[in-house]
């Protein structure tokens, strides 16, 4: 028995393998577009930005759907034989999943009001491929191509004789996801959102819990990106009065994010308010991704160390340049589940020392972000954040 998980697991790896070695191309070519696109080196409406923003979203659409993107991959990495006709399943089931739960949402009086992604931030639910439904992240892909390959592996040479011979092979096995991807798409409805709500209920317990708010706070925002319920856990403090409140400028401003942003622009201003514990989940990814690149490439076996190298370094520049972690997360996040655990753990961590230390800066993306935002505060509060940082480094 235990051979037999151990080998589904390994399996499971390999195919994972699959989508994940395209993340880093990906992840750099976004980055180059981030610095095309940065106004602080180049106008905004010019050849270099309008180039650079064509490039961005053309990218960015295969960052924005890696459930889909996953979900044909293990199905493909996983069938053991007509590796075509699994892949073709699993992009069909996935579709008749996005149909059908966003069907009984409606049906069901669960849908919450919200046309785009951005509107549905933090509610459990989303846009994907124009369809709105339960927000479940890479999870719903992963969850999709294992049962195909499953159906797929065991089915998939099953033939009929007579009138039933053009239903036989892969046919039936996408007769078989049908009424299991009906199941699926009803059952995570109620399933999914209560796992949202437990995270949400957690977000005024960080609010108030200081250093060890800020520890769960970092923790849970990177342990809970493969699920996609990580969006549960920053939007509310960047974007609502769960994460600050404060009169500027005359104005009512809410939010961690709105509040650094005005603060930016006001002479009054000294050193940053508390609000900004809550906008340094990206040093981790900025920073700290550069040592985990170095473990990687330290530990690996001498012969190894090359092809590590070349993936690494893409991967790695993606994180720093960009912030997007990704590439480099995902080529672990599944194979070493317990190294996920620690890192997130880490992160927590670094964000509770930064806090503590006094570091009030704006930090939630890549070293552009980073730069353009905190080199533009008024000297006084600039030098403060920048010798902080220091301190925490």
């Amino acid at each position: 028995m235990r051979d037999k998980v151990v080998k589904s697991m390994q399996s499971f790896s390999k195919a994972m393998i699959g989508p994940v070695l395209f993340l880093p191309v990906v992840g750099m070519m976004i980055a180059l577009t981030a610095i095309m696109t940065n106004t602080a080196f180049v106008s905004e409406g010019g050849l270099m930005w309008t180039v650079g923003k064509f490039f961005n979203s053309m990218l960015n659409s295969i960052m924005g759907n890696l459930s889909i993107l996953f979900c044909v991959g293990i199905a493909n990495g996983m069938a053991k034989k007509k590796k075509a006709d699994a892949s073709f399943v699993a992009l069909m089931s996935y579709i008749m999943f996005l149909g059908a739960n966003s069907k009984w949402l409606e049906l069901s009086g669960k849908i919450v009001e919200g046309a785009t992604a951005g509107a549905l931030y933090g509610t459990g639910q989303t846009i994907q491929l124009g369809f709105h439904v339960t927000d479940m992240g890479v999870f719903l892909g992963m969850i999709i191509g294992v049962l195909v390959a499953l159906v797929h592996n065991k089915h998939c040479d099953t033939e009929f004789k007579g009138g039933f011979a053009p239903y036989g092979n892969s046919k039936l096995v996408y007769m078989i996801m049908i009424p299991v991807i009906a199941v699926l798409s009803i059952g995570v409805t109620y399933v999914w959102p209560g796992v949202a709500n437990g995270i949400s209920a957690l977000t005024g317990f960080m609010s108030t819990a200081g250093a060890l708010g800020v520890f769960v706070y970092g923790f849970l925002n990177r342990f809970l990106i493969p699920t996609g319920l990580h969006h549960l856990i920053w939007s509310p403090f960047l974007y609502s009065a769960v994460g600050g409140q404060a009169v500027i400028g005359g104005e009512n401003v809410v939010g961690a994010k709105p509040i650094f942003l005005a603060l930016l622009s006001d002479p009054a201003a000294g050193m940053m308010p508390d609000t900004s514990r809550f906008l340094t989940y990206g040093l981790m990814k900025t920073f700290g991704i550069i040592g985990v690149a170095l473990a990687f490439y330290v530990t690996a076996k001498k012969v190894k160390k090359a092809n590590l190298k070349a993936q690494m370094i893409p991967a790695t520049l993606t994180a720093v340049i960009a912030g997007i972690t990704e590439p480099l997360e995902f080529t672990f996040i599944f194979a070493a589940p317990l190294l996920w655990l620690v890192y997130s753990i880490l992160d927590g961590f670094f964000q509770m020392v930064v806090y503590l230390i006094g570091v009030r800066v704006c930090a939630t993306n890549g070293i552009l972000d980073f730069l353009v935002l905190n080199l533009s505060a008024e000297p006084y509060g600039r030098c403060m954040c920048w010798l902080a940082l220091w301190r925490s480094l």
